[in-house]
């Protein structure tokens, strides 16, 4: 039986993936989730719908094995949900998940060149980003993380880092709160596009030492939010308009 949830927590998800739209995160693919705040064991996420769209309405309720708890009739579901489930199964730590298709990370993820923190608004990339590589699970596969197993070498391949690349796909990002999962995805992107720029002036990059990341990590535990309340602000005042 599904578990009611709180609204405002299905408004953040919905503005999650249209703050996501606005900043270039996400197209008309890629997805946002939430853990169940009533039971761990579940999380909501919007059915097979572009971002853009997705509404209130569209949020559905699955176990961790990604199998939808009272679908509404006629909703199909996106086929990499199992990416969520088994990152939720993974880490108890995890609240909020973002999986997309960054168009300036992936060529970290195809290239020996790592994406690393370039300043302090990415430096939750310090602990590093793993990249993971289907074809060490699956052989040649449609490059989607279409099933349990796949979601499982995934979350493996992630680990404790916020951040995992998907050669020749995309990204996951994790965070304990849907506004850091957002802010985190947006500046995953912003640091990969810096990171390219920068790259291209030649010469060694001075990337944050370790103990900056960490410290830095610190301060965004507190700041992120401003980011997140104009996002929001912008976000429904486009839905009311």
């Amino acid at each position: 039986m599904a578990i009611p949830v709180d609204p405002a927590l299905i408004e953040d998800l919905v503005v999650a993936n249209r703050v996501l739209v606005n900043e270039g995160v996400l197209d008309a693919f890629g997805h946002v989730s939430a853990r169940h705040p009533k039971n761990p064991q579940r999380y909501l996420l919007g059915r097979n719908l572009a971002p853009a769209l997705v509404t209130a309405g569209d949020i559905v309720e699955y176990d961790l094995d990604s199998n939808p708890i009272e679908p509404p009739a006629n909703f199909t579901h996106f086929h990499e949900r199992f990416i969520h489930g088994e990152i939720y199964r993974a880490r108890p730590d995890v609240q909020a998940v973002v999986h997309s298709h960054s168009p300036n990370v992936i060529p970290f993820g195809v290239t020996e060149h790592p994406l690393r923190p370039l300043y302090h608004m990415s430096s939750f990339l310090a602990p590093g980003v793993p990249v993971f590589e289907i074809r060490e699970s699956a052989g040649m596969t449609n490059m989607l993380v279409s099933n349990n197993a796949l979601g499982k070498s995934l979350a493996k391949t992630l680990g404790p880092s916020n951040v995992a690349l998907m050669r020749g796909h995309g990204n996951v990002i994790v965070a304990k709160t849907i506004p850091m999962a957002v802010f985190r995805a947006v500046y995953t992107e912003v640091n990969a596009r810096l990171q390219l720029q920068t790259a291209s002036l030649g010469g060694p990059i001075n990337f944050l030492a370790d103990e900056e990341g960490e410290k830095a990590m610190q301060v965004l535990e507190n700041i992120h939010v401003r980011a997140w309340d104009i996002w929001k602000r912008s976000v429904l005042a486009q839905m009311k308009s």
